[in-house]
């Protein structure tokens, strides 16, 4: 008999479903699993849990049967004094997407432009298998789950979000990586009509987005490419229809609307790497003790908060993730390799 031990990362259910998630909408049955061979996970969900304020999404059918029949399969580590799940409204209506615009509130107000149906990803690069896949092709073989993660910005704010997707590594083997693979590199669109923002002079981006991990860190067990959120579809402005996400990194490094993921033997420079080198640079592991040059990193603004109620946290190595992915690092000089 399997017996899995957990770890003080481990979240019970109890622990991240407060008042900001509803019952409703689409069931996720409970259960039990493990991502992969050395991470032990533990305390899912044994009832149904939905989110109520979350609207009604428009995904093709493949997708919509795919997360309909989703289970729970990972967990976030999770404090129950912090760790409540992010309202939808919070989470898709406050964050990063540069191809919209600078502001919080600009890719809300302008992705609606961006058509993601249909869409196709390409991997190549040193694989044997690679290719131009249309999504469905991409996605469907793999299983699809829902992961409970922290998100924590580079820009000291946070949540925690509900993703759907498939595992990151599910896919690189597939592809077939030649032994010259060492880094995985992703691009976004470029479509400056559906993404206006790439078409404005004051932007310091030179499209596409580019990001990239070392091949470990991709084909981690944690590491997801979400095609969902909150029971449904991504939103556009959230990433759609596929996005990188990688928990114990800063959230920049979770790439959004992915066109083409290579496989390369250089490690590839992520573009706010390129931009300002001294302050982004190509890990990105969240680190309380290393600070951005023009701020501190040692805490955190946990979202939804106030004026009256900032939620101000503490920032936890690597997220909160270390015990499962500090191994990675062993004997790297962080600070040096930030």
């Amino acid at each position: 008999m399997l017996i899995k031990i957990a770890k003080p990362s481990d979240l019970r259910e109890s622990d991240v479903t407060p008042e900001s998630v509803y019952l409703s909408r689409r069931r996720f049955m409970g259960g039990l699993a493990g991502l992969g061979a050395g991470l032990a996970l533990s305390g899912t969900a044994k009832a149904s849990a939905d989110y109520s304020d979350v609207p009604d999404g428009d995904a093709p059918a493949w997708l919509q049967g795919k997360i309909d029949s989703s289970r729970r399969r990972a967990v976030v580590p999770a404090d129950p004094e912090t760790d409540a799940i992010a309202p939808f409204r919070d989470a898709s209506g406050y964050n990063n997407f540069y191809e919209f615009g600078s502001s919080k509130s600009d890719p809300a107000r302008h992705a609606d432009r961006l058509e993601t149906q249909p869409w196709s990803v390409v991997i190549d690069g040193e694989v044997n298998n690679g290719g131009r896949f249309n999504l469905e092709d991409f996605a469907s073989p793999s299983r699809f789950e829902e992961r409970i993660y922290r998100l924590r910005c580079v820009e000291a704010w946070s949540m925690v979000i509900p993703w759907l997707g498939i595992s990151l590594a599910d896919v690189i083997q597939r592809a077939e990586p030649t032994s010259k693979a060492k880094y995985v590199r992703f691009e976004t669109l470029v479509d400056p009509e559906q993404m206006p923002a790439q078409d404005s002079a004051f932007s310091l981006i030179d499209w596409p987005y580019v990001e990239g991990l070392r091949l470990d860190e991709a084909m981690h067990p944690l590491t997801l490419l979400a095609l969902g959120m909150y029971g449904r579809e991504l939103p556009n402005q959230n990433g759609a229809p596929l996005r990188l996400v990688v928990p114990w990194k800063y959230g920049f490094k979770s790439i959004k609307s992915i066109v083409r993921i290579s496989l390369v033997e250089e490690q590839p420079v992520n573009s706010w790497q390129r931009i300002a080198p001294d302050e982004y640079g190509f890990y990105a592991n969240v680190n309380p003790e290393v600070d951005h040059p023009r701020w501190s990193q040692a805490t955190e603004r946990r979202l939804p908060n106030s004026l009256f109620n900032p939620n101000t946290l503490d920032t936890r190595m690597f997220n909160g993730y270390a015990d499962e992915v500090a191994e990675l690092y062993a004997g790297m000089d962080l600070r040096k390799h930030f």
